[in-house]
């Protein structure tokens, strides 16, 4: 198994949060291009809802938007969840979800929707690249639910 890449990125509020504060935690960390749009939307709203079924589990956004687009987001969406700000693309590199995509056969860099589940190890146990918004956070909490449901969990 693989040790998630450690980072650190301010939050809606500007305060600098690490992953490392989360050892000893379950951790859904996942990548999106842009708040407020359709497919984030539904990705971070399903995410909360889940995340109210699941309190325990630790679930982190990341996208190149502002800490104050963030905070805008959470209060019109109502969310729950972390969302951290990627303005350089650092932690979007190191995990991959930076990089050559295509649309309507233009090639541009933008974010690979991606999401890892790091256990209270801070070792990846899944990843899923390129993702569909839709249904994604439920796939998500279903491998999470058979791994804590396992003997070895």
């Amino acid at each position: 198994m693989k040790h998630a890449n450690s980072f650190t990125l301010k939050n809606h509020e500007g305060t600098l949060i690490s992953l490392e504060s989360f050892q000893g935690k379950w951790v859904i960390l996942y990548f999106y291009p842009k708040d407020n749009t359709p497919g984030c939307t539904t990705e971070a709203v399903d995410f909360t809802k889940l995340k109210k079924e699941h309190p325990e589990i630790v679930i982190l956004g990341v996208s190149p938007d502002t800490p104050e687009c963030h905070k805008n987001f959470i209060e019109k969406q109502n969310l729950s969840i972390i969302l951290l700000s990627d303005p350089d693309k650092e932690v979007l590199n190191k995990y991959g979800a930076w990089g050559l995509k295509k649309n309507y056969g233009k090639e541009y860099k933008g974010v690979i929707r991606s999401t890892f589940l790091i256990n209270p190890n801070g070792e990846i146990i899944l990843s899923w690249k390129n993702v569909k918004a839709k249904g994604h956070a439920a796939k998500v909490f279903e491998a999470l639910t058979k791994l804590l449901e396992s003997p070895k969990a």
